[in-house]
């Protein structure tokens, strides 16, 4: 008899294997017409996969990811199918679901490409492929079988990715006339998917490396009904409209430089304004709850990465070692700040009256991310981290973990994001090669992590895998204003460091013990996190928060000084106010101030110089009257109270 538990605790008994779509069916025909793949013992599985033996199982529909990462992984086969219906000949690479839909990196035959208005052929060709309902078989195969039928197709890239498989690990899907090596799962058939939008193409090396051959990848999303096309291409519009790299550019907020080097940001004036007033918020914040300051260097000895193990782990996405004429001394652009944090801790004995000790740190750290990977401020090579390491007693931990949480909960509110989910991210049970320390001290932190969860009452997931190399985290993700989901803020419990490099404190017992190290990180990354602020507002930042509180706008050259006496007055008041004197019409003035998001323009002529007044424009609401200067000076210091205030209720 084969035992099946369902997620609400009831049990289904089979004398024989049964496969997700029967048990669905067993439940109900809707649910096995709407259900999608299913989870058997917290691997995902395609439907049609016997179970044999007892199981826990769960069924996903469309709204869960395990739905949607089956329903577009066999989208991305029936774009394959196309393409190699279209173009015969073409080699396949690899074809992952992404967040929002798929892609596919081919390697086309020689001479032939595919641009943006072959997209629609492609498309057309996949709903054809679709329609015809097939079957999507998985079969197990040897890996003599599998590198001799990829032989025989002359696929370099197959064949590769099968070299470093074991044998018994290996499977094959078919549908139509297409064949891949894959994993899955997938859908039972293509009947469900009703609506295609191949999106973009780009260039891809192949697995990553710059050394390889640059194949074609092509971009593309599926549904279940035209409607949620339609809806996802509105949502995708809008999306381009709040384009950070679109918005900083209109705003002079940063810029690159192929002469400074690709992924390695410059911040302009009005950017490093921002960046300075997140600072000076997340540091007001972070001395309320007992953060001491320290400022490391860019660089620390090889041996530094060594101990801590991300020279092991990151060294490959690390620049070079950096020489130096002393034989032998090697030094590394950071990777990450804890080592130097730990060697602070070190520099002096502790004891458990100290504890718990917190330092904190906007702290810039290097990696060498490929050419192919850099995304304008979200993917960089060179990004500050609002890092910070507590050490902490074990009986400690868990309360300075909620404190944390309660860090991040403040700049959640601060920035109007309201809709987040945590994730805890726990080590893969079936691959702990990927991390260092003991079974002991990865429970206990695993453990720590959940009950704080937990107790501050947060909206969980829970990711196998997805840990940190020295311990489990939790990680925020954030929806922004047009659905989109981004990590944003990280904890996470470490015993593993303080173990590589012997961090003591000496109890009340006057014995030595090890301590407890949180690494946080509420914003993660300036770059990304303003990437991200970014398009969440449409670059219409809090008042508090803005580079340029207010612009002075005179009608025309003659009072230009009195626009200069209108921003000193306001300045000393600690207003961020520009003056914009060009020898342009007022009307082009209020349309390339309103377009750099400044949210009041002062707009002043002969009238307002004799009354020693301002004419007063709101961004997006239009005139808001007269005022004196000291009156919109008191006007705008109350809306920004007004809004301090709030965040901090």
């Amino acid at each position: 008899m084969i035992n099946i538990s369902l997620p609400d605790g009831s049990i289904k008994q089979y004398t024989q294997p049964v496969s997700g779509m029967d048990i669905a069916n067993d439940i109900s025909p809707r649910l096995a017409k709407e259900v999608l793949s299913v989870t058997v013992n917290d691997e995902v599985w395609d439907l049609s996969r016997p179970i044999a033996s007892d199981a826990k199982i769960n069924l996903h529909k469309w709204d869960d990811k395990e739905g949607k990462h089956a329903f577009w992984h066999s989208s991305a086969h029936i774009m394959a199918e196309a393409i190699e219906a279209l173009y015969p000949g073409t080699k396949f690479g690899i074809g992952p679901t992404i967040e929002n839909g798929f892609y596919y990196d081919i390697d086309l035959p020689e001479g032939q490409v595919v641009a943006e208005k072959d997209l629609q052929v492609i498309e057309n060709k996949m709903l054809e492929l679709a329609r015809q309902k097939n079957d999507i078989v998985r079969e197990d195969i040897s890996k003599d079988e599998a590198l001799k039928m990829f032989r025989t197709k002359d696929d370099q890239y197959k064949l590769e990715l099968i070299n470093d498989l074991e044998d018994g690990t290996i499977t094959l899907y078919r549908q139509g006339n297409f064949t891949d090596l894959c994993r899955g799962p997938h859908l039972p058939n293509t009947e469900a998917v009703k609506a295609i939008k191949l999106l973009s193409v780009a260039g891809a090396y192949w697995r990553g490396n710059e050394k390889n051959k640059m194949l074609t990848r092509i971009y593309g999303i599926s549904f279940p009904k035209a409607k949620l096309l339609e809806e996802f291409l509105v949502l995708l519009e809008e999306a381009k409209k709040r384009d950070h790299r679109k918005i900083g550019k209109e705003m002079d907020l940063f810029t690159f430089s192929q002469e400074v080097g690709m992924g390695l940001p410059l911040w302009m004036p009005k950017g490093a304004q921002l960046r300075e007033q997140l600072e000076i918020f997340l540091k007001k914040v972070q001395k309320k709850f007992g953060y001491e300051q320290v400022i490391t260097p860019h660089i620390g000895n090889v041996n530094l990465y060594k101990t801590s193990g991300h020279y092991e782990k990151y060294g490959k996405d690390s620049f070079q070692v950096i020489t130096t004429p002393q034989e032998g001394e090697e030094y590394l652009l950071k990777p990450m700040n804890c080592p130097h944090h730990c060697e602070i801790y070190k520099a002096r004995p502790r004891s458990y009256k100290d504890l718990p000790i917190r330092f904190a740190e906007f702290g810039t750290v290097y990696r060498y991310e490929m050419s192919g990977e850099l995304h304008g401020l979200t993917r960089v090579r060179g990004f500050t981290q609002d890092d910070a390491h507590i050490f902490c007693t074990p009986d400690q931990l868990k309360e300075e973990f909620k404190k944390v949480i309660d860090i991040i909960f403040i700049i959640f509110k601060a920035l109007d994001f309201k809709d987040y989910t945590a994730q805890i991210s726990l080590r893969d049970p079936n691959n702990k090669t990927k991390y260092i320390g003991s079974d002991e001290n990865w429970e206990k932190a695993e453990q720590a992590i959940i009950e704080a969860a937990s107790e501050k009452g947060l909206n969980t997931v829970t990711e196998l895998g997805e840990a940190a190399f020295y311990g489990p985290k939790l990680d925020f993700m954030i929806r922004d204003a047009v659905g989109r989901n981004w990590q944003l803020g990280t904890i996470q419990v470490d015993y593993n460091l303080p173990e590589r490099f012997q961090l003591e404190y000496t109890g009340a017992d006057n014995q030595k013990h090890r301590p407890v190290m949180i690494h946080r990180a509420p914003f993660g990354s300036m770059e990304r996190f303003v990437a991200v602020l970014i398009e969440h507002t449409a670059g219409k930042f809090p008042l508090w928060l803005t580079p340029d509180q207010v612009v002075v706008l005179p009608i025309s050259e003659k009072y230009n000084d009195y626009a200069r006496k209108v921003s000193n007055i306001l300045n000393i008041s600690d207003i961020r106010t520009a003056v914009d004197d060009r020898n342009e019409k007022i009307g082009r003035k209020i349309r390339d101030n309103e377009l750099k998001r400044i949210p009041y323009l002062l707009i002043v002529g002969e009238q307002e110089q004799e009354a020693e007044s301002v004419a007063v424009r709101q961004q997006g609401q239009g005139d808001k009257g007269t005022m004196t200067i000291d009156e919109f000076a008191r006007f705008i210091k109350s809306e920004v109270e007004q809004q301090l205030a709030a965040i901090d209720n």
